[in-house]
Protein backbone atom coordinates (compact mmCIF):
# COMPACT_ATOMS: atom_id res chain seq x y z
CA UNK A 1 0.00 0.00 0.00
CA UNK A 2 2.78 2.58 -0.60
CA UNK A 3 0.67 4.30 -3.19
CA UNK A 4 -1.12 5.87 0.21
CA UNK A 5 0.23 8.31 2.46
CA UNK A 6 -1.51 9.72 5.41
CA UNK A 7 -0.07 12.84 6.86
CA UNK A 8 -1.13 15.58 8.92
CA UNK A 9 -3.84 17.81 7.49
CA UNK A 10 -2.87 21.69 6.24
CA UNK A 11 -4.82 24.54 5.40
CA UNK A 12 -4.60 23.90 1.43
CA UNK A 13 -6.52 20.36 2.06
CA UNK A 14 -9.92 22.26 3.23
CA UNK A 15 -12.07 22.59 -0.05
CA UNK A 16 -11.17 18.79 -0.43
CA UNK A 17 -12.21 17.63 3.08
CA UNK A 18 -15.35 19.74 2.72
CA UNK A 19 -16.18 18.55 -0.86
CA UNK A 20 -15.58 14.97 0.64
CA UNK A 21 -18.28 15.38 3.82
CA UNK A 22 -20.61 16.99 1.98
CA UNK A 23 -20.58 13.51 -0.06
CA UNK A 24 -20.36 11.33 2.35
CA UNK A 25 -22.45 12.96 5.09
CA UNK A 26 -25.25 15.73 3.07
CA UNK A 27 -28.42 12.79 1.81
CA UNK A 28 -28.68 11.90 5.72
CA UNK A 29 -28.05 15.38 7.28
CA UNK A 30 -25.30 15.12 9.60
CA UNK A 31 -23.02 17.50 6.95
CA UNK A 32 -21.64 19.75 9.91
CA UNK A 33 -20.18 22.17 6.95
CA UNK A 34 -16.25 24.40 6.81
CA UNK A 35 -16.80 26.05 9.87
CA UNK A 36 -17.69 23.47 12.21
CA UNK A 37 -14.94 21.11 10.80
CA UNK A 38 -12.30 23.19 11.06
CA UNK A 39 -12.90 24.28 14.02
CA UNK A 40 -12.54 20.14 15.46
CA UNK A 41 -9.16 20.58 13.61
CA UNK A 42 -7.97 23.90 15.70
CA UNK A 43 -8.83 21.54 18.88
CA UNK A 44 -6.22 19.47 17.99
CA UNK A 45 -4.12 19.92 14.36
CA UNK A 46 -1.73 16.92 15.14
CA UNK A 47 -4.34 14.41 15.46
CA UNK A 48 -6.09 15.06 12.27
CA UNK A 49 -4.93 13.74 8.96
CA UNK A 50 -5.37 13.37 5.29
CA UNK A 51 -4.88 10.34 3.07
CA UNK A 52 -2.68 10.97 0.10
CA UNK A 53 -3.49 8.98 -3.30
CA UNK A 54 -2.20 9.17 -6.56
CA UNK A 55 -1.47 13.15 -6.06
CA UNK A 56 -5.20 13.77 -4.51
CA UNK A 57 -6.98 13.33 -1.09
CA UNK A 58 -8.25 10.05 -0.85
CA UNK A 59 -9.60 10.44 2.61
CA UNK A 60 -9.45 12.54 6.17
CA UNK A 61 -9.52 11.71 9.42
CA UNK A 62 -10.02 14.30 12.53
CA UNK A 63 -9.63 13.59 15.86
CA UNK A 64 -9.72 15.94 19.06
CA UNK A 65 -8.80 15.57 22.62
CA UNK A 66 -12.87 14.96 24.28
CA UNK A 67 -13.47 13.12 27.99
CA UNK A 68 -14.53 9.44 27.42
CA UNK A 69 -17.85 9.02 27.32
CA UNK A 70 -18.32 12.55 25.95
CA UNK A 71 -18.36 13.80 22.14
CA UNK A 72 -18.92 17.06 20.18
CA UNK A 73 -22.40 18.18 19.14
CA UNK A 74 -22.28 18.29 15.19
CA UNK A 75 -24.44 21.11 15.55
CA UNK A 76 -21.74 23.38 17.45
CA UNK A 77 -18.10 24.21 16.40
CA UNK A 78 -15.78 24.05 18.97
CA UNK A 79 -15.39 27.18 20.99
CA UNK A 80 -11.49 28.63 20.77
CA UNK A 81 -10.65 26.52 24.30
CA UNK A 82 -11.80 23.55 23.70
CA UNK A 83 -8.08 22.08 22.87
CA UNK A 84 -6.99 22.93 26.82
CA UNK A 85 -10.61 22.26 28.15
CA UNK A 86 -10.95 19.12 27.07
CA UNK A 87 -7.40 17.51 27.42
CA UNK A 88 -7.41 14.19 28.96
CA UNK A 89 -6.60 10.55 28.49
CA UNK A 90 -9.62 10.31 25.72
CA UNK A 91 -8.89 11.23 21.86
CA UNK A 92 -12.07 11.23 20.15
CA UNK A 93 -12.10 10.26 16.86
CA UNK A 94 -14.63 12.89 15.18
CA UNK A 95 -14.73 11.81 11.27
CA UNK A 96 -12.87 9.29 9.03
CA UNK A 97 -13.97 9.65 5.71
CA UNK A 98 -12.54 8.17 2.51
CA UNK A 99 -13.39 8.97 -1.13
CA UNK A 100 -16.06 6.87 -3.06
CA UNK A 101 -13.57 5.27 -5.48
CA UNK A 102 -11.09 3.98 -2.75
CA UNK A 103 -13.73 2.89 -0.39
CA UNK A 104 -13.24 -1.05 0.55
CA UNK A 105 -9.72 -1.34 0.18
CA UNK A 106 -8.88 -1.17 3.94
CA UNK A 107 -8.50 2.72 4.10
CA UNK A 108 -10.34 3.75 7.03
CA UNK A 109 -8.77 0.93 9.57
CA UNK A 110 -5.29 2.02 8.47
CA UNK A 111 -6.40 5.57 9.27
CA UNK A 112 -7.70 4.35 12.41
CA UNK A 113 -5.22 2.20 13.17
CA UNK A 114 -2.68 5.50 12.15
CA UNK A 115 -3.80 6.91 14.97
CA UNK A 116 -3.73 4.04 17.57
CA UNK A 117 -0.22 4.40 17.09
CA UNK A 118 0.52 8.16 17.52
CA UNK A 119 -2.11 8.38 20.40
CA UNK A 120 -0.16 6.78 23.39
CA UNK A 121 3.37 8.91 22.91
CA UNK A 122 1.17 12.27 23.23
CA UNK A 123 -0.90 10.93 26.69
CA UNK A 124 -3.97 9.18 25.19
CA UNK A 125 -5.00 6.17 26.49
CA UNK A 126 -8.23 5.67 25.02
CA UNK A 127 -10.13 6.18 21.86
CA UNK A 128 -13.62 7.15 21.12
CA UNK A 129 -15.82 7.73 18.31
CA UNK A 130 -19.71 8.05 17.29
CA UNK A 131 -20.59 5.42 14.82
CA UNK A 132 -22.95 6.68 12.43
CA UNK A 133 -25.19 5.24 9.30
CA UNK A 134 -24.18 1.62 10.57
CA UNK A 135 -20.57 2.22 10.74
CA UNK A 136 -20.47 -0.23 14.01
CA UNK A 137 -19.36 -3.16 11.74
CA UNK A 138 -16.10 -1.75 10.58
CA UNK A 139 -14.97 -0.39 14.06
CA UNK A 140 -15.60 -3.65 16.08
CA UNK A 141 -12.92 -5.40 14.43
CA UNK A 142 -10.45 -2.81 15.85
CA UNK A 143 -11.15 -2.86 19.14
CA UNK A 144 -13.85 -0.69 19.49
CA UNK A 145 -16.82 -1.44 22.60
CA UNK A 146 -20.45 -0.32 21.17
CA UNK A 147 -21.25 1.68 24.47
CA UNK A 148 -25.41 2.47 23.67
CA UNK A 149 -26.02 3.45 27.06
CA UNK A 150 -24.14 6.63 26.47
CA UNK A 151 -26.17 9.63 25.47
CA UNK A 152 -25.60 11.26 22.39
CA UNK A 153 -26.64 14.66 21.32
CA UNK A 154 -29.70 14.66 18.79
CA UNK A 155 -27.41 15.37 16.06
CA UNK A 156 -26.22 12.03 15.48
CA UNK A 157 -29.65 10.16 14.87
CA UNK A 158 -31.45 7.79 16.32
CA UNK A 159 -29.20 5.35 14.90
CA UNK A 160 -25.61 6.43 16.00
CA UNK A 161 -23.73 4.49 18.69
CA UNK A 162 -20.98 5.40 21.12
CA UNK A 163 -17.93 3.20 20.57
CA UNK A 164 -14.47 3.20 23.08
CA UNK A 165 -11.58 1.30 22.40
CA UNK A 166 -8.15 1.36 25.48
CA UNK A 167 -5.11 1.48 23.74
CA UNK A 168 -1.52 -0.07 24.25
CA UNK A 169 0.24 2.14 26.43
CA UNK A 170 3.67 3.79 24.89
CA UNK A 171 6.22 2.08 25.76
CA UNK A 172 9.99 3.24 24.96
CA UNK A 173 12.20 1.27 27.49
CA UNK A 174 10.74 -2.57 26.94
CA UNK A 175 12.16 -2.48 31.13
CA UNK A 176 9.45 -0.20 31.76
CA UNK A 177 6.60 -2.90 31.02
CA UNK A 178 3.08 -1.75 30.33
CA UNK A 179 0.99 0.25 32.83
CA UNK A 180 -3.16 -0.65 33.51
CA UNK A 181 -5.18 -0.17 30.32
CA UNK A 182 -8.03 2.10 30.63
CA UNK A 183 -11.75 0.31 30.92
CA UNK A 184 -13.82 1.28 27.95
CA UNK A 185 -15.09 -2.28 27.31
Amino acid sequence: MSEYRIRLLREEDWDEVVALEERAYAASGLSEGREALRSRHRASPSTCFVLEYAGSLGGYLLALPYPLFRCPDLSLAEDGAVGESHRGSNLHTHDVVITEKLRGRGLAPRMMRHLHGTAPAAGYRTVSLVAVLGAQAVWAPLGYHARPEIGLPASYGAEAVYMAKPLEPAVTDPTLGSSPRAEVG
